[in-house]
């Protein structure tokens, strides 16, 4: 068996890919590990926003009035009432925003926190109920209300105070009708019928984490925040129309008119889903180890092959051998970079763990073919080709949205590099058990 292993290429060759596909097993295991750390920092930064404030959508102010209709039976008897709730959007909405972000650490993990300072201005015009089908006499005008969408209400910090129509009221807690805010604050307002427009004002200091995020409830709506985030990722369904991003932080403007979104000015009951429209600000945290982490993973057999291929290559050419085992721990060397480089990179980042624990490796393969194979030429050899390997899926890596283009490149040019030098090996020759013979 020892001599058959030795001279037989083909029985190397099946050896080989049942090794790799064997060093799976503890990639998958890996993989899992990848996973559960991150589950684990996001229970973290989910604890920590939890008592500061979470990820929040400002949604409003809405106009809410309620309407109680009388219902009778067919002889025309009041028998009960019903009661529904008509819905009224401003007619211009703007804020003017700062956020003011904080970095905390939970143990060994960050999360991106911020404060932030909203000004909210705009106009509502008198409500009108032409086209709804309500009669008149079902309104309740003296139980108006204004409500203001929260996502998560600890994230207040300070009493908000409203100004309507040159009045001066305080939202309290909790929402008049269910129809379109989950939670958020509300305050009664007065209606004057003779009044054609409602100007209104609010400041807001609100705590959140990771995103911002508004609803373009105006006719037309002008959303302007800044930061000194220097990461911000714009998200939701409308993009920044301006924007200024730098080291010193972010500059956002956003314009949205009425006919940009999916629901109109006024409505009644629960027929329009408006977060559907939401739009804002993540503060991006700029280095994702677990993510980096898992798309290396992706790469583990390919890499596992082409080292072996290697190796195997070197055999033929020099006419020496590895036995099974040598494989085996070279695969699993391999195979443990990838959890070196996790737990390094919890702790100072993924592109210095990725040095080091790819320096780490790469070291161990080489002194160990060195002492196994006794030849220093081979050992160089080694180290080249693992230094250019690790280097080409760091740069695959950093580089997402090319990392297809330049990956079938790079494997292009690996296959012709090993079509190249065994050219000239008689395959037949070595298949059968004897030494690989080149061709002059």
């Amino acid at each position: 068996m020892t001599m058959r292993w030795r001279n037989s290429a083909g029985m190397r060759i099946a050896v080989m890919v049942l090794v790799s596909f064997v060093l799976i097993l503890p990639t998958f295991m890996i993989q899992n590990l990848v996973r559960e750390r991150e589950m684990t920092r996001n229970s973290a930064v989910a604890e920590v926003s939890g008592k500061w404030g979470g990820g929040q959508a400002v949604a409003g102010p809405i106009l809410t009035v309620p309407l109680k209709k009388q219902i009778k039976d067919d002889k025309g008897k009041v028998t009960g009432t019903s009661m529904r709730y008509a819905h009224f959007l401003p007619d211009n909405l703007s804020v003017n925003g700062t956020i003011y972000p904080h970095v905390r650490h939970r143990g060994i993990y960050d999360m991106a926190l911020y404060n932030s300072k909203l000004a909210f201005s705009g106009i509502f015009s008198q409500p009108d109920f032409d086209g709804l089908g309500i009669d008149g006499e079902e309104i309740i005008w003296k139980d108006a209300s204004l409500g203001i969408g929260i996502t998560d209400m600890k994230g207040i910090k300070e009493t908000i105070a409203i100004s309507w129509n040159d009045t001066s009221l305080t939202a309290g807690p909790g929402i008049e009708s269910p129809d379109i805010l989950c939670s958020g604050v509300s305050t009664p307002i007065v209606l004057d019928k003779t009044a054609r427009l409602y100007p209104f004002s609010f400041a807001m200091d609100l705590n959140g984490s990771q995103e911002l995020k508004f609803l373009p409830l105006g006719r037309e709506t002008k959303i302007i925040l800044s930061s000194t985030w220097s990461n911000p990722s714009f998200q939701g369904s409308f993009l920044p129309e301006k924007r200024e991003v730098s080291n010193k932080g972010f500059t956002a403007e956003w314009q949205v008119l009425q006919l940009n979104r999916n629901f109109p000015q006024r409505w009644i009951g629960k027929q329009h889903d408006i977060y559907s429209s939401a739009f804002g600000v993540n503060l991006f945290m700029p280095v994702d180890q677990y993510q980096k982490t898992s798309r290396s993973l992706k790469y583990a057999l390919l890499f596992i092959g082409l080292t072996f291929t290697a190796y195997f290559i070197i055999e033929l050419l020099n006419k020496r051998s590895m036995h099974p085992i040598h494989y085996m721990l070279v695969g699993l060397a391999l195979v443990l970079f990838y959890s070196l480089l996790l737990s390094l990179s919890e702790h100072i980042g993924f592109n210095y763990s990725y040095l080091a624990a790819s320096f780490c490796t790469i070291f161990m393969i080489t002194a160990y073919t060195k002492s196994v194979l006794a030849d220093k030429t081979i050992a160089a050899a080694v180290f080249v080709i693992l230094s250019l390997l690790y280097g080409f899926l760091y740069v695959l890596l950093q580089i997402e949205d090319y990392a297809l283009l330049l990956g079938s490149i790079g494997l292009f040019v690996i296959l012709g590099l090993v079509m190249y030098l065994t050219r000239k090996i008689d395959w037949f020759s070595a298949m059968r058990s004897e030494e690989g013979i080149l061709h002059e």
